[in-house]
């Protein structure tokens, strides 16, 4: 079993990357949380912590085998115990964690379902299935990101940076497809244009705005 590679990163593709490793090229998909880190990288030697895992039908015999790639292992840590809760394969635990695993463990443990129904390909319901089955299991990875913070780690989305109102703003322009720096950006930008900006759907209407008339 692959746990970890090492070699030449040659391309990033939406959600997968190909690595160089000797003379082979392996595919990996990746967290959405590290596609715009890894599109700044390309060519540069790195080293994934990897899941392999099969995709497609059993019962046809139609199997594909995948690998997953982390660039931390508390990445792979986390994302083996998220994939434990019903309703949550590595497809969508991919898309999903758009944010660092931290904050998502963060909003687990203090039982933020509302935090959590914004993830993409995450609703309500399964927000509330992740809460039941994890809540005291993730300690360890909200207490990294404290960590961090106490550290002074340069993480731009830091919870605590953003009142609850512009969190949920943001995570609606993520799922209209942004991505979270751009929609932080568009926050601030929302913020300097000034108005009556204390809820979520005026946030959202002139981030939208602004959207339209990028600089």
């Amino acid at each position: 079993m692959i746990s970890a590679l090492t070699g030449t990163l040659q391309q990033v593709v939406e959600d997968r990357v190909y690595v160089e490793a000797g003379p082979m090229v392996y595919e990996m998909l990746i967290p959405a949380s590290d596609v715009e880190l890894l599109q700044g990288s390309v060519g540069e030697q790195m080293t994934f912590h990897t899941i392999f895992y099969l995709e497609g039908d059993a019962s046809s015999g139609s199997l594909d085998p995948r690998l997953i790639g982390f660039l931390r292992l508390q990445d792979k840590r986390f994302f083996e115990k998220f994939i434990t809760v019903k309703g949550i394969g590595p497809k969508k635990a991919l898309r999903a964690l758009v944010m660092p695993v931290g904050q998502i463990a963060q909003a687990i443990e203090s039982k933020d379902a509302r935090f959590l129904s914004q993830l993409p390909m995450i609703g309500k319901r399964l927000a509330e299935q992740i809460v039941a089955e994890l809540a005291g299991k993730v300690q360890e990875f909200a207490a990294a990101l404290q960590a961090d913070a106490h550290g002074g780690a340069g993480m731009s989305h830091m919870i605590g940076r953003f009142s609850e109102v512009e969190e949920d703003a943001i995570a609606a322009l993520m799922a209209l497809g942004e991505r979270r720096l751009d929609a932080e950006h568009l926050l601030e930008r929302a913020r300097q244009a000034g108005g009556r900006l204390n809820t979520t759907d005026a946030y959202v209407r002139e981030m939208l705005r602004l959207r339209t008339v990028r600089v």
